[in-house]
């Protein structure tokens, strides 16, 4: 246990507080902190690290009568956090030709349980319209907790023209929509997907939604899909409702693939990396 969990641990046991008790006082400081961060804290399994996570610590300190500054010196300078930066299996750049715009976009989420989820399925469903534009695309993912805690999945979403409107990013199943940070400039837009509750070690959910463009919609010249971490399964499935694109590729390798009215492509034990297709007109 480090020097902060075990400070915490005996200022609430000297308090004689429970940990119910401890979160409705920060909360009527207007602090909200689950009982499973609390919990997660004092043992030493997380470490406050966010702003508003590092701000609670202030409250914390008050309330548990220690003296200003104790607990907050005992977690020393910030680590790294983001998605893409923690545990990384390759660098930020094999990802994002222009990393930084994520790591900024990622600053206010709550990425902690990005590397606690296994990727059971993913599977991408994309529709071409007859007017050769990509309107919509739908995904569901089958996730799997390592351990207790996790309670959403941040989704990231890039285009490659920036004059144009970010897509709108809408919840279909055991999930909803939290916090949406957008960077137009950049196209980038960062979302988060809230489970309908907090998953337990070993527990798996299924949660779909889509992203459907604004008009103008873009025209559709591929679909690529980042892995950071091993996905047991990968199902990608392109429609196109009018022409059929005159030439396809595979990102994953690069291979020709025949044009055909759905593209399919399968996969399993996918590493790190990306797939997907690209076609010409």
């Amino acid at each position: 246990m480090d020097e902060f969990a075990q400070a915490l641990r005996t200022a609430i046991t000297n308090r004689g507080l429970g940990l119910e008790r401890l979160r409705e006082h920060l909360s009527q400081n207007g602090v909200s902190v689950s009982m499973a961060t609390l919990s997660y804290w004092q043992t030493g399994r997380s470490r406050p690290e966010r702003q508003k996570s590092l701000q609670a610590v202030v409250h914390l300190e008050h309330i548990l009568r220690v003296p200003p500054g104790h607990l907050s010196e005992l977690l020393g300078p910030p680590r790294p956090r983001g998605r893409w930066l923690r545990h990384a299996p390759a660098p930020m750049s094999a990802f994002w030709p222009s990393p930084s715009p994520v790591e900024h976009a990622l600053l206010g989420l709550d990425t902690q349980w990005d590397d606690q989820l296994l990727r059971v399925s993913q599977q991408d469903f994309v529709t071409i319209g007859a007017d050769r534009t990509e309107r919509a695309f739908r995904s569901r993912q089958v996730l799997s907790a390592s351990m207790n805690g996790p309670d959403r999945w941040v989704v990231i979403m890039h285009i490659d023209t920036h004059d144009r409107p970010l897509p709108q990013v809408n919840a279909l199943k055991n999930c909803s929509v939290g916090r949406v940070v957008t960077e137009p400039e950049d196209g980038l837009l960062v979302a988060e997907l809230l489970f309908e509750r907090p998953l337990l070690k070993g527990e798996s959910v299924v949660i779909e939604h889509e992203l459907v463009n604004q008009d103008p919609c873009p025209l559709a010249t591929n679909y690529e899909r980042k892995f950071r971490l091993p996905t047991r399964e990968y199902v990608l499935e392109v429609t196109f409702e009018g022409d059929v694109p005159g030439a396809v590729v595979q990102l994953a390798d690069g291979s020709p693939v025949s044009p055909a009215r759905t593209l399919l492509d399968v996969a399993l034990d996918v590493r790190p990396g990306a797939r997907g297709f690209s076609w010409t007109w």
